[in-house]
């Protein structure tokens, strides 16, 4: 089953890096805090859409390589896929909004997961993630 979207959790350091989407009525989620990532273009991987969407967003590159975490998500008919990359702190000087977005900033994961105004559904990615992640650490 082909997929329609890809979205990255990047932390830098320790963080989460964020973006609080465009106030705008006519968009999802208007005026929450969102993670990089968006649609397919053409027949683009879904790791490719990701850091595509990534690098359009926040002006970071990253390979394919840094994507620790991965997982396809069946939502509404259609899937999605979600990952997770772990960047050194050094790296934060790189980030910049692009043209989507009212900022950026860095957030702990706990942080995001537990916002008022966080996506809802990356919430739940996210803790799918933290979880797995939290699982390898005693494994």
């Amino acid at each position: 089953m082909s997929f329609y979207g890809a979205k990255l959790a990047l932390f830098i350091g320790d963080k989460l890096a964020v973006m609080l989407r465009d106030d705008k009525p006519d968009i999802p989620f208007p005026n929450h805090w969102d993670l990089p990532g968006g649609g397919r273009e053409g027949d683009e991987s879904p790791k490719a859409c990701a850091l595509r969407e990534t690098e359009e967003e926040l002006s970071i590159r990253l390979e394919e390589i840094d994507i620790v975490w991965e997982r396809s998500y069946l939502h509404d008919g259609h899937v999605s896929w979600f990952f997770a990359a772990h960047l050194p702190a050094s790296r934060l000087t790189e980030v910049a909004l692009g043209d989507e977005g009212q900022r950026w900033e860095l957030m702990s994961a706990e942080t995001y997961c537990s916002h008022p105004m966080a996506v809802p559904n990356f919430k739940t990615r996210l803790q799918d993630y933290l979880d797995a992640r939290s699982v390898e650490l005693w494994d």
